[in-house]
């Protein structure tokens, strides 16, 4: 994967564009750091790339949080309790 820095997006932004048609990722660069990713359109159209950009970032977040959830020992509640808490939260929505 390429990394391209701001300036250099700003200051040579048509090689950049041909290079893209190259290398369909490319991390934009601020001081050193990550700030965004610059993707090419697939054939099909920005719609079909947005969507499966927004899918791996539902799924990341979802890793993130069975993570997060494993840590804080979540992961050993019982079945029973899960649905008592259902219960308990739909019956504090109905009120």
């Amino acid at each position: 994967m390429r990394f391209v820095t701001v300036r250099e997006l700003r200051s040579r932004s048509a090689d950049v564009w041909r290079r893209l048609a190259k290398e369909p990722e490319m991390v934009i660069t601020s001081n050193g750091r990550p700030v965004a990713i610059l993707s090419a359109v697939s054939p099909a159209g920005p719609e079909d790339s947005l969507a499966a950009l927004r899918r791996a970032r539902a799924l990341g977040a979802v890793e993130a949080m069975q993570t997060q959830s494993a840590a804080a020992g979540r992961h050993r509640i019982s079945q029973d309790a899960i649905e008592a808490e259902i219960v308990a939260v739909r019956k504090d929505r109905s009120r």
